[in-house]
């Protein structure tokens, strides 16, 4: 057991058995994945040059430039078709697409919080409430380009590479990404900004980025004001809930825990699966959603690049949040989770299922569950201007509804998705009227770059 001394929550581990469990899952599907690529190898068709097998010798060599010693010159390998078979060529990844490096999204600084070095973009009004926008995998701050412009007309925003992503630094130990260290780390990065039990802030998490938010908010629920979940349910029923068709299933959390085969596997076939994860973007076809699946593939071109990322699904799924009452309370209302919530989901999302944030409710006094249409996995991306409306009305109005869900339902599942669309609505027609009424002046985006300094 990991508790947090002072926070209201324990954060508890799973039984041994079901550790046990899934870590004797993680060898059979490692096995099999060895199994697998050596199958493929053995049957893909030899190069006419002899230099390969297919798509896996691109990831073979692709995954040799990846291991060097220059963190700024990273290669990637690209086929070419020629008469008579296929050769490879190296090309370079040796910059960051400009979208990453940019200013127009902020100021790029860099702080330390007990000797891990954070990367941050910073937006806004430096006095305003801060908002902490906390991004998903496999992703880094550049996931939020949508939002960051919007939000910051009325909140200092803070777009943060986690550790393990982006510019921030990325141990390579296993432990250093347990939840206790994960959490306490962002409230002395939020401290280091003024956030405190008079200055709240509000936190936006996507993905696992709003899987860590829901530890924070549970075990320092007095530094924020609300909470916002995108495509994540409440991680007490997040990994029960996994679809089999998603991508990033129990099979894929099972064999993540295996040392280096999933980052070899990864960075297979130059990175497709960065092109699995953004098909959205891949879909649209525009210079502008090129550049940001560009900017994925340099953020993960190497392997500690993937093995930090990595090591949160090595943690996370071994631990669940326990009221700290001993009596069986769930139920309660003091017992549930204070800080007000709001749970964004998209309607073709394959990769949660609805039954999850609904039973997600359980665990909040206070939430509201908005279905995004015609979005998958990436709502705050595939529909920006819907989620930057409802997060604008959400976080700015303070008149907005928020139907306080009871835990008892007579109803069932189906009685409780009743109640829940039946506030969205009403939540929705509060939106619609906060965005006639409310008239406020954008405030100029900070273009200042700081650099770090050792």
């Amino acid at each position: 057991m990991a508790v947090l001394a002072g926070a209201r929550d324990n954060v508890v581990s799973i039984s041994a058995a079901e550790s046990m469990k899934m870590l004797a899952f993680s060898v059979v599907w490692g096995s099999w994945i060895v199994v697998k690529n050596a199958a493929v190898r053995a049957v893909s068709p030899l190069w006419s040059n002899g230099g390969g097998h297919g798509d896996d010798a691109d990831g073979d060599d692709r995954e040799a430039g990846a291991e060097v010693t220059d963190k700024d010159a990273v290669a990637t390998t690209t086929t070419v078709a020629i008469s008579g078979g296929k050769a490879s060529r190296r090309t370079p990844r040796d910059r960051p697409p400009p979208c990453l490096s940019t200013t127009d999204y902020g100021t790029h600084s860099y702080v330390k919080v007990k000797g891990v070095k954070f990367h941050y973009v910073e937006c806004g009004d430096p006095k305003g409430t801060i908002v902490l926008l906390l991004h998903g995998f496999p992703s880094c701050w550049i996931s939020w380009h949508h939002q960051i412009p919007t939000l910051s007309k009325h909140f200092r925003v803070i777009a943060v590479d986690l550790k393990g992503f982006g510019d921030s630094d990325k141990p390579s130990a296993r432990k250093s990404y347990r939840v206790e260290s994960l959490v306490n780390e962002l409230a002395v990065f939020l401290s280091m900004l003024g956030v405190d039990d008079l200055n709240k802030c509000h936190v936006i998490g996507h993905d696992l980025g709003a899987l860590l938010g829901w530890y924070l908010v549970h075990l320092w629920p007095n530094c924020v004001s609300k909470f916002v979940a995108i495509s994540c349910p409440h991680p007490n029923v997040h990994w029960e809930y996994l679809p089999p068709s998603s991508f990033f299933n129990k099979n894929w959390i099972c064999f993540s825990q295996l040392p280096y085969l999933p980052e070899m596997d990864a960075l297979q076939s130059d990175l497709k699966i960065i092109n699995q994860c953004y098909q959205h973007l891949s879909k649209n076809k525009q210079s502008d959603d090129s550049s940001y699946i560009d900017a994925y593939k340099y953020t993960f071109s190497r392997t500690e690049d993937w093995t930090g990322a990595i090591n949160y699904f090595r943690n996370l799924p071994f631990y669940r949040i326990e009221p700290r009452s001993n009596t069986d309370s769930l139920n309660k209302e003091e017992d549930m989770l204070q800080v007000p919530c709001l749970l964004i989901t998209g309607s073709k999302d394959a990769s949660v299922q609805m039954e999850s944030f609904i039973k997600s409710t359980e665990f909040l006094k206070s939430s509201t569950l908005r279905i995004i249409d015609n979005a998958s996995h990436f709502p705050h991306q595939e529909q920006p201007k819907v989620v930057n409306d409802l997060l604008t009305s959400y976080l700015v109005c303070a008149k907005a509804v928020q139907k306080e869900l009871s835990p008892q339902y007579s109803g069932g599942i189906v009685g409780r998705m009743k109640d829940i669309v039946s506030s969205t609505v009403q939540y929705g027609n509060t939106l619609k009227d906060s965005v006639q009424k409310r008239n406020i002046l954008p405030i100029k985006a900070m273009t200042r770059t700081s650099s770090w300094q050792n």
